[in-house]
């Protein structure tokens, strides 16, 4: 099956065995193209002893920290055929990862971001209210990982307005405008993590604002870092984020990253994180990086079907996890889910929403 033909199911509708078929081809082919055309990932499989035709699971698939991308410009095609750079997000003095990017590697993550949403908000386009300022928009051959996520949330809204002026103050007339506008309708809403809680909750909730919205669909992303320092959790967050939105509201915070931007890990109604069938996870026990058993913490291994301009198909990140089961959550949908608990101690602070400072 192409990653074309597989736009044509549910994006959650492939079980255990089958998915994993489907990976494993799609996962050998592309480290196969990636080792043919990029000296960097190449000289790894070469240390490493890679035989291709010997990969028999997911789990086999040679990886490769994501810190590497901070290090070298990693590529699978000529500079030529690059369309765009996306940058991944860090504080002041640190490296950035470049991500680079052509026709077919964007059009991919576009069209699996769309089947993803789409399964959770239906495939019209509802009323978008970002929880961003414009001035994100600053250069669009040279993405952040911000930017690109603000743009990429366009797509799936229509009338599309900012809620933050650029000094990141919530105009009030703006916002309430933009609900009186789209009364009695679903409204969409995306934004990043801290800056939702720092810019938007906790300026409303001090000013004892809360705009009537009927029915808002609420999609947010990035670190909790701040978050768990100022001990406020998941189920907290969404509770006073429906209460300053008018009470109904549906949140869906998600995981990914620049890396591998489009394969996007969201979180269900039973706040479990879903790999899609274009996605999964492994767990790696951080003193031999084996595979965790369902249940066990260690750090998160994300492969993906999309990336075929660069080598970012298998990647061990930063961050700690567990997976809590397969093809049996409860919301119905097929494959891993999985829950965060972040970053290890010694990784480098990353994140869009944990990156801002008000000036």
């Amino acid at each position: 099956m192409t990653l074309d033909e597989l736009y044509d199911i549910d994006p959650y509708g492939l079980k255990k065995e089958e998915k994993e078929k489907l990976l494993l081809d799609g996962l050998k082919a592309l480290t196969r193209k990636h080792a043919e055309n990029c000296d960097e990932y190449s000289a790894i499989l070469r240390v490493l002893g890679t035989d291709i035709d010997g990969i028999k699971s997911t789990s086999d698939v040679p990886y490769i920290p994501v810190r590497l991308f901070k290090e070298y410009e990693l590529r699978s095609v000529p500079k030529e055929e690059i369309v765009k750079t996306m940058t991944s997000s860090g504080t002041s003095g640190q490296k950035v990862s470049k991500i680079f990017l052509d026709k077919e590697n964007v059009r991919s993550q576009t069209k699996t971001l769309a089947a993803i949403i789409s399964s959770y908000i239906g495939k019209q386009r509802l009323p978008l209210l970002l929880l961003d300022t414009e001035m994100v928009k600053k250069d669009r051959s040279m993405f952040s990982a911000r930017g690109a996520g603000i743009i990429g949330f366009t797509t799936f809204g229509r009338g599309t307005e900012y809620a933050l002026d650029e000094n990141m103050d919530i105009d009030i007339d703006k916002v309430s405008a933009f609900c009186d506008k789209h009364k009695g309708e679903a409204v969409l809403m995306f934004g990043y993590t801290y800056m939702i809680w720092q810019y938007v909750i906790r300026v409303l909730e001090d000013k004892g604002i809360s705009f009537p919205f009927e029915k808002a669909i609420v999609f947010h992303i990035g670190g909790w870092k701040k978050l768990k320092d100022q001990a406020v959790d998941t189920l907290e967050y969404n509770e006073r984020l429906s209460k300053v939105l008018g009470g109904n509201v549906e949140v869906h915070n998600y995981y990914g990253m620049a890396e591998q931007l489009g394969s996007v890990f969201v979180e269900c109604e039973y706040g479990h994180m879903h790999c899609s069938n274009y996605s999964d996870v492994h767990i790696r026990r951080s003193y031999d990086f084996s595979d965790a058993e369902i249940g066990e913490k260690g750090l998160i291994e994300l492969i993906s079907l999309l990336p075929t301009s660069y080598p970012g198909h298998a990647l061990l990140t930063e961050d700690e996890g567990v997976v809590l089961g397969e093809d049996d959550c409860p919301c119905g949908r097929c494959g891993k889910y999985f829950k965060i608990f972040g970053r290890i101690k010694g990784a480098e602070l990353r994140g869009c929403s944990d990156t801002y400072e008000k000036r």
